[in-house]
């Protein structure tokens, strides 16, 4: 199916196209092992995870917000963790943020039919990327995935200057990619950041919602699996 009202589709990387959760994961298990983090007293990787994603959402939020530079984040974020086990070791924390800022772009995980939807969607359409992502770990994931071939733009919060939900992001790719708003549609899997961040510039959204998420709000298109995305486009 071809819509004929959309010339540009737009994706979020992050936990839309990048299985970020997965990567994630499989990274921190690795640095469990090499950085012998039970002998320092880590229980387990699972209860060191669970620490981390809770210092990591906090301040990612504050990132987002324009409140902490992201070269703070990536070491406060494992520091804060590991300070939770008695370990105030600040060397250590900057050691794991640099595997795992390395490791993880390298780690690749998509979600199902990531690759046959891009495909099929790169042939009919203009594909765009825009991430709130640190730029050059968004970019190495990119090239590392095959994705990059598939996106005639990649616009990066860093480049644009501002963040999703900001309408000043969607504003800034539309620029870029001298589209029209009234022709392009957002895939993020974020319902406030991706998709109600895009309405806010006059964009259409597609809500890419696996876990089936509850909601109220009224949307454009809703799908589970990146494959539906041939039903509508």
């Amino acid at each position: 199916m071809t819509n004929k009202k959309y010339k540009h589709i737009f994706f979020d990387l992050d936990h839309t196209l990048w299985d970020f959760n997965t990567s994630s994961l499989y990274t921190i298990k690795e640095m469990f092992r090499i950085f012998e983090l039970a002998a320092k007293g880590v229980p387990t990787h699972e209860v060191f995870v669970k620490e981390y994603h809770i210092h990591n959402d906090r301040l990612w939020e504050l990132y987002r917000n324009g409140e902490l530079k992201k070269e703070v984040l990536s070491s406060l974020r494992f520091a804060d963790t590991l300070r939770n086990f008695g370990i105030s070791d600040d060397i250590l924390a900057e050691k794991l943020s640099d595997f795992y800022l390395y490791h993880s772009p390298r780690n690749v995980f998509l979600f199902p039919n990531t690759l046959e939807t891009l495909g099929y969607l790169k042939k009919k359409y203009s594909l765009h990327i825009i991430t709130n992502g640190f730029e050059e770990v968004q970019h190495t994931k990119l090239e590392v995935s095959g994705l990059r071939k598939y996106f005639n733009t990649v616009i990066t919060s860093e480049e644009a200057g501002v963040k999703k939900p900001d309408r000043g992001i969607f504003d800034f790719a539309i620029r870029k990619t001298t589209a029209l708003t009234d022709e392009s549609i957002m895939v993020g899997d974020d319902l406030d950041v991706d998709i109600l961040g895009a309405r806010l510039a006059g964009i259409d959204g597609v809500y890419f919602n696996p876990e089936g998420k509850l909601h109220n709000e009224i949307l454009d298109y809703e799908i589970n699996d990146l494959n539906q995305l041939q039903n509508y486009f």
